[in-house]
């Protein structure tokens, strides 16, 4: 098996691309867990305490991913995540390619580090995820 190079917490509630991102990170010795939606990554960043947390932007409602960025970052120092704001965060999106939309990482509306576009490329996602834990 592969040196352990850290935890990722993978928030996404499609199944298939849980194992699309889990496979090249496994293979390249990152541990992984999952979470189906927002409301369950929170309590699993508490539990786990990750290296870094890969977070799709739509799940069980639109902006699902958001939310949960922003409770990550929250500038207030009391809130229950203050603990975790340090955890680098890359959120998946497709809507840079199904909608003339266009958006990246904003400390205050989207306190995100990075963005990975669907379909993802696991050879950017490894060099990604690495580029950001060798920040952190």
């Amino acid at each position: 098996m592969a040196q352990d190079k850290g935890h990722i917490l993978i928030i996404d509630d499609d199944p298939d691309m849980v194992v699309a991102l889990s496979m090249p990170l496994e293979a390249h010795g990152y541990r992984i867990s999952h979470a189906a939606n927002g409301d369950i990554g929170l309590r699993m960043v508490k539990e786990l305490k990750p290296d870094l947390i890969i977070l799709d932007v739509m799940m069980e409602t639109a902006t699902a991913g958001f939310h949960v960025s922003l409770a990550l970052r929250s500038p207030d120092p009391d809130s229950e995540y203050a603990a975790y704001k340090g955890i680098p965060i890359l959120m998946l999106t497709s809507i840079h390619s199904t909608t003339p939309l266009r958006f990246g990482p904003d400390q205050n509306y989207l306190p995100v580090d990075a963005f990975v576009d669907k379909p993802v490329d696991p050879d950017k996602l490894v060099a990604q995820v690495a580029d950001l834990l060798a920040k952190k």
